[in-house]
């Protein structure tokens, strides 16, 4: 096993990294940050690039890698998902990480941004496999995370299983009367080992709240609305079923393995059903009929959620959406390019930091009460959610008008306002 720490400075990227730098330096050019504080945040903190050994299930022994990206921690400890993909790269999880420190600072949270994962297709792998990969990563990170230090939750492809054996390793690197002490070093856990009510349908659930925020800021009737999902993972899902239950119809869904249509309606539950049975695709749907991934932005809807990977929405498909409002579940899903487009056409942007911070939010709550020893009911993480989802709603619609500004700028504005000030206040040891 070995380990690299480097911190780096900026250079120029292509895809998220240039995506989230020019999304934070056109917010920082308009409040005129301090070019101090500048120089801090446009970098980050920590990199770790670590490559492990592990045993497969036919006795060979693969070299798996590997990254933690820790952003920022002025407000508190790092906070941020782990993924296991084939995308994961240094470049991803330093603008994932990035993501985090604003949508952190933003929701108004004692954390800063990380995140990471590791680089592989998890399909291709068995569930002992999946174990042994969590256990020796976490095994490598060794104490470069901690539940007061850097707090990893579920991503793309990891899950509350993913989360327990992050937390069984970890405890077991501790002596037997710290082990309790450790229960928050992740979030997104099963109820039984400490997770919260309501975590699971957190992010979505956020979604769901910034759409309906949306609709009552602009006096508009969520009944009847069609919207299209890309991913219907935990996060579509949930916005998908509590939209539906607002009396919204779901008309596609787009999947890792296709996309499905049907104008008339899409039962949200069914779906689930058959795409568990289906080994997790929703192709083959009896009620839907398959149609081309190029042509799911192009569909006909009033609502257009991408909650899968980043760099979905491009200067190719933007002018063909003809959707007015997107609600970003995933992180970075809308390029700086097509952004623009959508903007001049008129179609409103809930950016990822506000929309999808449901997520980073519920996993506040359910590290609170394993620091404080409590447990919450449903109802109550819920209305709590719904609280702070309102506040930051509100705080970014109101920057918006009063600077003039889209949504994801006054969004950015608000998160580095709160970190310029953290900075001004503590100054800069020594």
């Amino acid at each position: 096993m070995t380990a690299t720490i480097t911190s780096k400075k900026k250079q120029p990227k292509q895809g998220m990294l240039d995506n989230v730098m020019r999304q934070f330096n056109n917010a920082a050019d308009i409040i005129e940050l301090n070019k101090n504080i500048r120089k801090i945040l446009e970098v980050t903190n920590n990199e770790f690039i670590v490559h492990f050994p592990v045993r497969m299930d036919n006795g060979e022994v693969k070299i798996f890698t590997g990254y933690r990206v820790q952003h920022n921690n002025a407000l508190g400890p790092y906070k941020g998902g782990l993924r296991y993909h084939h995308t994961v790269d240094i470049d991803a999880a330093r603008a994932l990480a990035m993501w985090m420190t604003w949508k952190t600072s933003l929701a108004g949270l004692p954390y800063g941004g990380a995140k990471g994962g590791i680089q592989l297709d998890p399909t291709k792998y068995s569930q002992d496999e999946l174990q042994r990969i969590t256990r020796r990563f976490t095994y490598a990170l060794g104490d470069n995370i901690g539940p007061e230090l850097d707090i990893p939750a579920p991503d793309v492809n990891t899950n509350s299983q993913t989360m327990a054996w992050i937390l069984d390793t970890y405890m077991s690197t501790k002596s037997p009367n710290e082990r309790s002490k450790n229960l928050h070093v992740v979030t997104g856990k099963p109820i039984g080992t400490g997770g919260s009510e309501g975590r699971d349908r957190a992010t979505g659930y956020g979604v769901f709240l910034t759409i309906k925020f949306w609709a009552e800021h602009k006096n508009v009737n969520l009944k009847n609305k069609k919207f299209i999902v890309q991913g219907f993972g935990n996060v579509g899902y949930w916005a998908a079923y509590f939209l539906e239950k607002e009396g919204a119809i779901l008309t596609a869904v787009q999947d890792a393995y296709g996309s499905i249509h049907n104008d008339t309606g899409i039962s949200t539950e069914k779906l689930l059903d058959y795409s568990k049975a289906n080994k997790g695709s929703i192709l083959g749907f009896a009620d839907a009929r398959p149609i081309e991934n190029a042509e799911f932005f192009d569909l006909d809807c009033d609502i257009c959620i991408p909650a899968a990977l980043g760099n979905q929405i491009t200067v190719e498909n933007a002018p063909k959406i003809k959707a007015s409002l997107i609600a970003e579940g995933a992180n970075g899903p809308t390029d700086v390019k097509a952004e623009d487009i959508l903007l001049k056409r008129g179609v409103d942007i809930i950016p990822d930091i506000l929309c999808n911070s449901g997520g980073v939010i519920g996993s506040y709550f359910e590290w609170l009460q394993n620091r404080n020893g409590e447990i919450w009911h449903l109802d109550e993480v819920m209305e709590k959610l719904e609280r702070k989802m309102r506040e930051s709603f509100t705080k970014v619609v109101h920057k918006a008008k009063s600077k003039n500004l889209d949504m994801r700028t006054a969004a950015f504005v608000i998160a580095i306002e709160r970190l310029e000030e953290t900075y001004v206040q503590r100054g800069i040891f020594p």
